[in-house]
């Protein structure tokens, strides 16, 4: 990663050393704003735990299901999601998730 370690820490070099990164975290700080809810589909769930680090240090709630999320994990957490009034901002799904 970008930061020396470990043991490793959160902060804003999460997004700032990299170009896809923080476009990501402007459009989504949009989005939060007009009221959105973001799917956020990747391959490698190595990724996922980055992005995951993320939501959690800017505050974003979030729900996740990978390869290693049990059916009943999974259902929950899609429930959770798209329960009416939800507080989830943000959806990690990895497309090897299966189903």
């Amino acid at each position: 990663g970008a930061e020396a370690g470990p043991p490793y820490t959160d902060g804003p070099h999460l997004w700032e050393n990299s170009g896809k990164m923080m476009l990501l975290h402007k459009l989504l700080k949009k989005l939060q704003e007009r009221g959105s809810r973001v799917l956020i589909f990747c391959q490698m769930t190595r990724v996922l735990d980055i992005l995951e680090d993320y939501c959690r240090l800017v505050g974003y709630q979030y729900c996740r299901i990978d390869g290693n999320t049990t059916g009943e994990a999974r259902d929950s957490q899609m429930n959770e999601f798209n329960e009416e009034g939800s507080s989830k901002f943000v959806f990690l799904l990895s497309t090897r998730a299966g189903g």
